[in-house]
């Protein structure tokens, strides 16, 4: 039996893949919705994270704030309330590392093992399966899930002490912010110069200038509808500002990604905070003056 901590766009979808690896799944959100659609999968619904934490001996956390870990991890009814020695937890979420090192000490008080092991890929992505998990921490920690990270990724990689794999996501999502709004420059100028988009993304899609987030987020914005979110615009600024200050903490210049921040920001004073990052090729096009939709209301 596997718990899962979280069962939104990413924990839903580990959950579904394990499920159907033929692995038992207890969940627990306190979304009811989301704990609805665990039990629709065939997954067993848990009272709370305490409850998980007395019946699994490995424990997945896919956590959307700093907020969210600390409740899940220490609140009432929390994780650490019903861990075991011995237990092993797979930290699934973008946080800041000092958050998870945190999270990581504590635990380890009680003799529960907490892998750092961050998801490179968009809720599309690990719908499909198609996923990577950057492992890091204790090595046979990582070999004992061996078997629950294939049944929910494509492929894991172990990366070493505890912290690298968070810093592989940063070093990721910095090129996703990049890329995706990249993205959206091209389908912007492929509108405003009258070529068909459907033309535009098979196109690129097989030249050299495609990139995974010009081949997951293109149909989104060929479409102009991003409403069903794989990343949403107001969980995305939390990763955008951890990636900032991890840059600026090292005093690394990040010219692009800073140059694009501006773009995310616009797309959540807009409207879109419930959509998909892809809406910042409505932004773009509004700023070149073709927008297809009306503007939203905040």
């Amino acid at each position: 039996m596997v718990g899962q901590v979280g069962l939104g766009i990413m924990g839903g979808a580990f959950a579904t893949h394990l499920l159907a690896a033929k692995f038992g799944v207890i969940g627990f959100d306190p979304d009811k919705k989301a704990r609805a659609a665990h039990s629709k999968r065939g997954g067993d619904c848990a009272a709370s994270g305490t409850d998980v934490a007395r019946q699994c001996g490995v424990i997945i956390t896919s956590l959307p704030s700093i907020k969210a870990m600390e409740a899940a991890f220490f609140g009432k009814e929390g994780i650490a309330a019903g861990a075991r020695s011995g237990a092993v937890i797979i930290e699934a979420s973008t946080m800041p590392l000092e958050v998870k090192n945190d999270i990581r000490e504590r635990c380890a008080t009680q003799g529960v093992t907490v892998l750092d092991c961050p998801i490179s890929g968009t809720g599309a992505q690990a719908a499909a399966k198609d996923i990577s998990v950057y492992a890091s921490g204790d090595a046979a920690a990582v070999r004992r899930c061996d078997a629950v990270f294939k049944g929910m990724a494509r492929s894991m990689h172990y990366c070493g002490e505890f912290g690298n794999g968070s810093k592989l996501k940063f070093i990721a999502n910095l090129l996703v912010t990049i890329h995706n709004l990249s993205a959206a420059e091209a389908m912007v100028m492929g509108l405003k110069s009258g070529l068909d988009l459907n033309l535009v993304y098979k196109v690129i899609k097989d030249g050299a200038g495609t990139s995974r987030m010009f081949e997951v987020r293109g149909p989104m914005m060929i479409k102009d509808d991003y409403r069903a979110a794989t990343m949403k615009c107001e969980v995305y600024q939390k990763d955008i500002d951890i990636i900032g200050a991890f840059a600026a903490g090292m005093n690394i210049p990040v010219p692009l990604f800073e140059a694009s921040k501006a773009y995310y920001s616009a797309a959540l004073s807009q409207g879109f905070a419930k959509e998909d990052t892809g809406a910042v090729c409505a932004v773009l096009e509004r700023m070149a003056g073709s927008p297809r939709r009306p503007k939203k209301k905040k």
